[in-house]
């Protein structure tokens, strides 16, 4: 597990380029936020979670399987960064973000076919329009 990048992994990199693109700023990983955030923009009022499908076990996707082997470890292990990500989430609703999240998926999908993840879609349309 040592492998595993924190910040600067392949969808981030794909979502940072794209809101890059979209003229949207933002800062990486901010360590003053509640839960550090993968981008933020407190000015507008929105932090982003890029998460891992796996990591996360994002529901319904191809890539979040739990492991054969020492199943009970790992379905307490995603179930425990399940319960970290909405505290994470609470923590920063509670100081007025609103908490978006764009998964590896939806990621790797902007970038083969450019269709941008409705999460992406609501920065775009402006902060009334975020979720």
């Amino acid at each position: 597990m040592r492998r595993v990048r924190q910040v600067g992994t392949r969808a981030e990199l794909i979502v940072r380029a794209w809101l890059r693109r979209h003229g949207l700023a933002y800062r990486i990983a901010p360590r003053t936020l509640p839960g550090r955030p993968d981008l933020a923009n407190c000015r507008q009022g929105w932090a982003l979670f890029v998460h891992g499908c796996f990591w996360h076990a994002h529901d319904g996707c191809r890539r979040a399987t739990v492991p054969k082997r020492n199943r009970a470890f790992w379905q307490a292990k995603l179930d425990g960064n399940r319960r970290r990500d909405r505290a994470k989430a609470r923590a920063l609703e509670a100081l007025g973000l609103r908490v978006l999240v764009v998964w590896e998926c939806e990621a790797l999908a902007l970038a083969e076919r450019g269709t941008a993840p409705p999460a992406l879609q609501a920065l775009l349309a402006g902060p009334s329009n975020l979720p």
